[in-house]
């Protein structure tokens, strides 16, 4: 073999090095979320959740940016769910509430909002100045409310959206709830899953109920 052929040869290895390191598999991150000790939960049938609020201002500045919810009296709820079995277990996302507990001893059930109306709120603090847009994400109207949109585009991606947690594993994301300005009311709010299923075979689970107030830490 000449040099030159040699020297061709080997420029050749080394792009073909290179080209195998900038296009291999990269390593699959963490499937199970880390989440803090001090998070209550509910435990049964293999299905642990749990759910972390973010009523703190600075925590959800720095979560959400532009986007944060509390300004607009919006509690975000990290909510984590964990199938510790050896099925999959769906949760209907739609039933979920939150439980506000008042200090008379009244309570109320608030279903989460959707993040397309999550974001109108907090693009929109002051109500509608007109007629709504398309309730519709997916299209892009011209005149369309792009500061909503801009909004939504922060939100959707960190909301929980998947309803089936596979076996031994643990999926997580956001829940919206429009608490009228009052966070105080969230460390007195229960999360309550009531419908949760085996699959297969459909077998119900009994519900969940999820206290947020912190777990104080010794």
């Amino acid at each position: 073999m000449t040099r030159a052929s040699a020297l061709a040869v080997t420029a050749f290895l080394m792009c073909a090095s290179g080209f195998a390191q900038s296009s291999g598999v990269k390593p699959t991150p963490n499937a199970s979320p880390e989440f803090s000790p001090s998070l209550a939960h509910d435990t049964h049938e293999g299905m642990t959740i749990l759910a972390d609020s973010y009523d703190e201002p600075a925590r959800a500045k720095e979560k959400f940016g532009k986007a944060d919810p509390i300004q607009v009296g919006i509690l975000p709820v990290e909510v984590f769910l964990r199938n510790e079995s050896d099925h999959p277990i769906r949760i209907d996302l739609n039933t979920i509430q939150l439980e506000v507990h008042f200090r008379n001893g009244d309570h109320q059930d608030i279903d989460s909002l959707r993040p397309y109306d999550a974001a109108y709120k907090i693009a929109h603090p002051q109500g509608p100045s007109g007629p709504k847009n398309s309730r519709i994400p997916s299209l892009s109207l011209p005149g369309g409310d792009k500061k909503s949109a801009k909004i939504e585009d922060v939100l959707r991606p960190l909301a929980l959206d998947a309803d089936v947690v596979p076996p031994k594993a643990t999926i997580h994301g956001f829940l919206y709830f429009d608490l009228s300005r009052d966070m105080s009311l969230a460390a007195a709010s229960v999360l309550y899953v009531p419908d949760a299923a085996v699959i297969p075979g459909n077998k119900p689970l009994m519900f969940f109920e999820v206290p947020l107030a912190k777990i104080p830490q010794d």
